[in-house]
This record gives C-alpha cells, structure tokens and sequence, in this order.
C-alpha cells in the first residue's frame, strides 16, 4: 500500500473522523463508485464512461483530472478495507444532502450498462444503509436517475 493511500485510509477509518477535505472527499466518492461499478465482477468501459463523466461534472475536471482521479480511485479501492468500516466514515464526514448526491452517482453507475445485477442491488442496499440514507431516498433517487436516461 502506498503511503498516500495508507495515510488516507487511516484518516478515514479512524474512530472520530474529521469533516473531509474536497480532495479526499472526492477521492473517496470516486473509490466508491469504482466499488459499486467492480460489484458484479465486470467493470464496465461503460461504467468507466459514467465514472468520468460523473467526477468531471461533479468536480469540474478535464480529461487528464479525470483520468488521473479516477486512477488513484481504482487503486484506493483495491486497497481499501471492507465496504462497511469506509462507508461509515463517509456518513460521519459528509452531510446528509451530499450523501443523496452519493446515492444518486451510485446509481448512475449502476444503470450505466444498461443491467441491474444482483451484486450491485445488494451492494447498493448496503452502501444506502451504512451512510445512513432512507430507502425511500434511495429508491427516489434511482428514479430520478431513470428519468433522466
């Protein structure tokens, strides 16, 4: 593990987190969409597709941040530890209203290839859960994303 991500995951991970700075927060929303994407053993080109354009409206990034945000992301989730303990430093450093924005980026990515597989409803249900979002948000969430196609 590289120290970077090593010292970030300590960070996340600790008892009391901190409220996130931008970068680490968008660095640990992009590992989490990289996690939803990889749920069902197939990461997607267009999965990758959504990530990208999903950071780079999100974080007003061009091609080159994106790429490099989603490359840190992708290893940052290879060595990251298990879903729940990085969920839930997340919902302790997030507001409520960013984490609906979660949701929705989630969801985003899990429609990206057009199928819902079993792996990414159940991953999903988890990761509303853990950052502590409604299933009724969640569900008002993925048919928000629906709509828009």
């Amino acid at each position: 593990m590289t120290p970077m991500f090593a010292d970030f995951l300590k960070r996340l991970t600790q008892p009391e987190p901190a409220q996130m700075p931008d970068a680490d927060a968008r660095l640990a929303l992009t590992a989490l969409l990289v996690r939803i994407a990889k749920s069902d053993n197939e990461y997607a080109p267009a999965e990758k597709s959504r990530i990208d354009q999903i950071t780079a409206k999100r974080y007003g990034l061009d091609s080159g941040g994106v790429k490099a945000l989603r490359a840190d992301a992708e290893q940052l989730e290879a060595e990251a530890p298990d879903t729940v303990r990085f969920t839930r430093a997340i919902k302790d450093a997030v507001p409520y209203d960013a984490r609906l924005g979660v949701i929705e980026a989630l969801w985003e990515v899990v429609l990206a290839d057009g199928m819902r597989s079993d792996e990414e409803n159940a991953l999903l249900r988890l990761v509303t859960n853990l950052l502590g979002v409604t299933d009724t948000d969640s569900a008002m969430a993925r048919q928000r994303i629906e709509e828009r196609g």
